[in-house]
């Protein structure tokens, strides 16, 4: 069932869409199958870098995509040892930088392409411009060389995304790169810094060291703020047992260039105010990021933003003004992931265009940090729990692993184990006062996005504690932990495994 409105305006097209990523590409592709005559805008400004990219957004060219390879690149290098001891006579040459970048951005070139190939044959208009609002229904749509064009539309989506924050210091801009540039470097690293305690912060931090770099995390208070405490800190005391060199209650003051080519960055402990330099080849800023929105002159359209961050405040994806939406990074308050963009992107479009009636919900999300022990969370962490329901209500199922893929490699490095025992964790959060539903899923281990993704089912069906019980787990899994778990941590007894 088409929507009446579509067509039935005095309008050039029925939906604008800005910005090319995962949300606004899904938004786009499915108005244009049910029928509606769709442009999409996309533009990338510079990094100040220098870095720009293609179609497809941040996941696509600087974000989940490159950030996996070079996560895997990682942890190819971590098992040569494991491979050693399986018998293959294996030796590692060292890690290739430029061979690697090369390969991922021919992959991302050919997703660039694709997604272009696809707009043109789901019917989408695709223009590389850069969209501003001149009313509610008409933006300016300015190109690369300036030349400017009037596009009026009914309806419009905003799904602009975000870009790193840099921090308000001297030469940090100049000095410095983000997430924006660290995927395409031309050259290796070297010894490399890593700015803030944010996921996407330790997950370079982890696969720089991984790959043979010298890496340094600067971090101003607690690590993946938002995520569950204990594992946070479970998380950093890997990294930081395995190479990782942590720099706690640590914030930038100052960056400057030596005549070395180095980076001098004046450190503050925001302890105890005092300050020392260190000297670095790269500096990697990720200490958050920002909706870039500014540009949009959306007060010409009379759509609200939040002038701290940039974002949207919306009800169910609309804003204040009701025929303006928007999806993915530029709304406030919700999750920045791919995934949910493209379903509230296309659950959108259909409530508009279809008579479609289901919403997004941002309950349940699951997640996955892949630092170099991986994370996989869905729901509740253990302090937000506690806070809803009382400590009381809560509790607790917790057990330390070791992966039969690891028990053969008995390597070790300055005295602590290249393969740990008890490294990996899994835990469950229940309310005991809605019968132990599950209400917290977290594990730390090796494939931490294939085990967690199955279990979000499971936890949006309304899972307790009993149906996790009672399911039968496949053996020899990590993932068969969670089919397994009685040690509560109430009871004091040790969670440690101590066989198969």
């Amino acid at each position: 069932m088409a929507s009446s409105s579509m067509g039935n305006h005095s309008y050039e097209y029925d939906l604008v869409v800005l910005g090319g990523g995962s949300g606004g590409l899904a938004a786009a592709k499915e108005a244009a199958k049910l029928g509606a005559k769709v442009i999409c805008l996309d533009f990338v400004k510079p990094s100040p870098a220098g870095t720009t990219w293609g179609l497809g957004g941040t996941c696509v060219n600087v974000g989940c995509i490159p950030k996996k390879l070079m996560h895997q690149a990682g942890i190819l290098g971590e098992s040569f040892s494991d491979a050693k001891e399986f018998g293959w006579n294996v030796k590692s040459e060292g890690h290739d930088w430029n061979k690697m970048v090369t390969a991922i951005q021919d992959h991302i070139g050919s997703l660039n392409f694709g997604y272009r190939t696809t707009l043109r044959d789901k019917n989408v208009e695709y223009m590389n411009a850069y969209g501003a609002f001149v009313d509610a229904h008409t933006i300016t749509a300015t190109k690369k060389s300036g030349k400017v064009q009037t596009i009026t539309a009914d309806k419009f989506i905003i799904a602009v995304g975000g870009r790193p924050s840099y921090l308000d210091v001297p030469g940090a801009r100049e000095c410095c790169i983000t997430s924006d540039d660290v995927f395409s470097l031309p050259a290796p690293p070297g010894k490399t810094l890593c700015v803030g305690a944010s996921y996407i912060s330790l997950e370079t931090a982890g696969f720089l060291a991984a790959l043979g770099y010298d890496t340094s995390v600067a971090i101003r208070s607690v690590p993946l703020r938002g995520f569950d405490t204990e594992i946070a800190d479970k998380i950093v005391g890997f990294m930081e047992r395995h190479g990782t060199n942590f720099m706690r209650d640590s914030q930038p003051s100052k960056f400057e260039k030596t005549p070395e080519g180095k980076i001098k960055v004046t450190v503050k402990n925001t302890v105890f105010g005092s300050e020392f330099d260190a000297e670095f080849d790269t500096v990697v800023l990720a200490v958050g990021r920002f909706a870039v929105t500014e540009g949009l002159n959306l007060a010409a359209a009379g759509v609200e933003r939040n002038p701290k961050n940039g974002k949207i405040p919306c009800i169910d994806e609309v804003t204040n003004v009701p025929h303006i939406y928007a999806v993915g990074d530029v709304l406030d308050t919700r999750q920045e992931l791919t995934p949910v963009a493209i379903k509230a992107g296309m659950r959108l479009v259909q409530r508009i265009y279809n008579g479609g009636t289901l919403k997004m919900d941002y309950d349940l999300v699951p997640t996955t940090v892949f630092t170099p022990l991986e994370y996989g969370c869905i729901g509740m962490s253990e302090e937000l729990a506690v806070e809803t329901f009382g400590a009381d209500n809560v509790e607790v199922y917790q057990s330390y692993f070791k992966p039969l893929e690891w028990v053969l490699n008995h390597e070790e490095h300055d005295g602590v184990a290249h393969r740990e025992d008890n490294a990996c964790y899994a835990k469950l959060i229940t309310n005991l006062a809605d019968d132990e539903r599950v209400v917290g899923f977290h594990y730390v281990g090796p494939g931490a996005g294939e085990v967690t993704q199955g279990y979000a089912v499971a936890m949006k069906m309304g899972a307790k504690k009993s149906d996790f019980d009672g399911t039968v787990g496949i053996h020899p899994t990590v993932s068969e932990e969670f089919t397994l778990l009685s040690v509560t941590k109430r009871s004091g007894v040790d969670a440690a495994k101590k066989g198969c």
